[in-house]
């Protein structure tokens, strides 16, 4: 079933990430990421305080938005008495529209204090096919959220439900998550340590770069634990350069 909009936002995911640099997103670490973008001029794309709940699971997608703002009780009553309207309800239409490849990012302001999601609504997005949920916020049935297998990626866990705390606006605008702007589209790439975003014009470059860059530091591991200095070594003066080049083969 489609739920019609009866919203002045668009729920329409956005287009998929380019084949080729989602594969290399997935074979490189947010660290690298992180110093691939700083030299596009992106200084602040790692999102501050939020974790993967599980472990050793990499995600690699595109972002679908959902932002909420503080509770207002004259418009959220109904909720608060467990009544939703879920052909209106921006967060149910959020969920209802996710599609493959689609990583929810959920603008909570960084509140801890009630929870964002729950397994149930993180089940019919596994579903759907989406490839991730991220928020900094908390939480809700974090051991079922852990269950259902998506990486999933947030600021804590709390028991209370969102409509405690949350209103949900819309869907599909920029946000902030963690303290980084993520606009529908970005890519997003998280492991062990958090999530990094990547602003969608520059997934191929920054994808191709960080490939680069991972293999040259690995060789520069090898020679380090081989014994070598970091003086000439790291970072790599023009005769380490010119070794690496000499044990390249073709891309």
């Amino acid at each position: 079933m489609t739920i019609p909009n009866t919203h002045d936002f668009d729920p329409t995911p956005s287009p998929a990430l380019p084949e080729e640099a989602a594969t290399r997103l997935s074979q490189v670490s947010t660290a690298t990421l992180t110093s691939v973008l700083l030299k596009f001029g992106i200084r602040t794309p790692f999102m501050r305080r939020v974790h993967p709940i599980v472990k050793g699971r990499r995600l690699v997608g595109k972002a679908y938005t959902l932002r909420y703002i503080p509770l207002r009780e004259d418009l959220d009553g109904p909720a608060l008495e467990g009544r939703f309207d879920n052909l209106t309800n921006p967060q149910r239409i959020g969920v209802e529209h996710v599609g493959p490849g689609d990583v929810m990012v959920i603008d909570a302001r960084e509140e801890v204090d009630a929870g964002t999601i729950g397994n149930i609504l993180v089940t019919r997005m596994r579903v759907r096919g989406a490839a991730g949920i991220v928020t900094d916020g908390s939480f809700r049935d974090a051991d079922g959220i852990a269950a259902v297998g998506l990486p999933a990626y947030s600021a804590g866990t709390h028991a209370a439900t969102t409509v405690t705390l949350h209103h949900p606006v819309d869907v599909q605008r920029p946000v902030a998550c963690g303290g980084v702007s993520v606009f529908p589209g970005d890519a997003l790439v998280g492991d062990d340590d958090g999530v990094v975003v990547i602003p969608r014009h520059l997934v191929v470059d920054v994808a191709a770069r960080a490939i680069e860059q991972e293999r040259r530091e690995r060789f520069i591991l090898a020679r380090i634990s081989a014994g070598a200095s970091i003086i000439g070594t790291y970072p790599p003066d023009a005769d380490t350069l010119a070794a690496y080049e000499a044990t390249r083969g073709p891309d």
